[in-house]
């Protein structure tokens, strides 16, 4: 942790400048976003613990249920640490469309639960629900706190793969006052969601992408994900695009600076997000398309003869 009085010397010498230091808003913003993030994370990590358990208990809950946190299977779960072992009366506690499951939860349920796995079960439901408890709370912090710039969540929230919650993270990590960042690019620099600069004897090779803030890297790759299984959005088509020539890891990078960019004008130019669509690349290079698929009939042994369409 940085000493104020030592910063105060820097700032007089002129080695620091205080752009570089985000406000005191902005950084306790910060420890609340990044202790909530460190907290999912964990309870992420419980949720898998409790799988384990079940796993060895020869509980196959998560093959019929599409998530063991839900109402239907927290009951059951609750059931069996209350010593209840019985498969026909545990599927009895479905509910919803998992009851036309029935067959296949008794199949699930018919496990060796032995006292350890009830206690583990026991303590992993506990910790879960207090780790939720406490990133609820937290949430309502958070929300207390960026009530005057609720015009720039919703301006974040309008991008395919924002959701509030990262649009909260995003705003705590760049901050709000876009003025310290003179360009997109001076951003993405800062952030580190860019290429780096790999070159040796006028070669440029591939640079790996420089370190930024990694609370604002795994947001933005976690919004790229989302962005990546909409429907006819542009960021998907432009994850698939990179994606078929530089790998699935590169193209969440790629769509994570995208977003990061959108981000930037979007918050700069006080405006809400309009997509150009899951054509838009299609429709840039319409002559280079045209061509490509024309070409690639014809290797099939097509003739092609093209038409316009009258709908057009």
């Amino acid at each position: 942790m940085l000493d104020s009085e030592w910063l105060a010397e820097c700032f007089q010498l002129g080695l620091l400048k205080a752009s570089f230091i985000p406000p005191a808003p902005v950084r306790e913003l910060r420890d609340l976003t990044r202790y909530r993030t460190s907290l999912i994370a964990e309870r992420a990590r419980a949720a898998n613990r409790l799988q384990k358990v079940l796993e060895d208990a020869n509980i196959k809950l998560a093959s019929v249920a599409t998530d063991i946190q839900g109402v239907s299977s927290w009951s059951m779960l609750q059931a069996i640490v209350a010593g209840d072992t019985d498969p026909e009366a545990l599927a009895d506690l479905a509910k919803g469309l998992l009851r036309k499951k029935r067959p296949q939860l008794v199949k699930a349920l018919t496990g060796k639960i032995k006292p350890h796995h009830r206690f583990l079960i026991a303590e992993l439901i506990c910790q879960i629900e207090y780790l939720e408890e406490t990133v609820g709370r937290i949430g309502k912090e958070i929300e207390e706190r960026l009530r005057p710039f609720e015009e720039d969540i919703s301006l974040l929230d309008s991008v395919p793969g924002i959701s509030r919650q990262t649009a909260e993270v995003l705003l705590a990590e760049m901050g709000w006052d876009m003025t310290r960042f003179p360009s997109d690019k001076h951003l993405a620099s800062w952030a580190g969601m860019c290429p780096g600069n790999n070159e040796s004897a006028g070669k440029r090779r591939t640079g790996k992408t420089r370190k930024g803030s990694r609370w604002l890297r795994h947001a933005l790759i976690e919004a790229a994900h989302g962005a990546a299984r909409t429907k006819n959005k542009y960021l998907k088509a432009h994850y698939h695009r990179v994606a078929a020539h530089r790998g699935k890891k590169k193209a969440l990078v790629a769509v994570g600076h995208s977003i990061l960019i959108i981000a930037y004008h979007l918050l700069t130019r006080r405006q809400q997000y309009s997509d150009l669509g899951a054509n838009y690349f299609d429709e840039r290079d319409r002559t280079s398309v045209r061509l490509r698929c024309v070409k690639r009939l014809e290797k099939l042994g097509f003739r092609v003869d093209l038409q316009p369409s009258v709908l057009r």
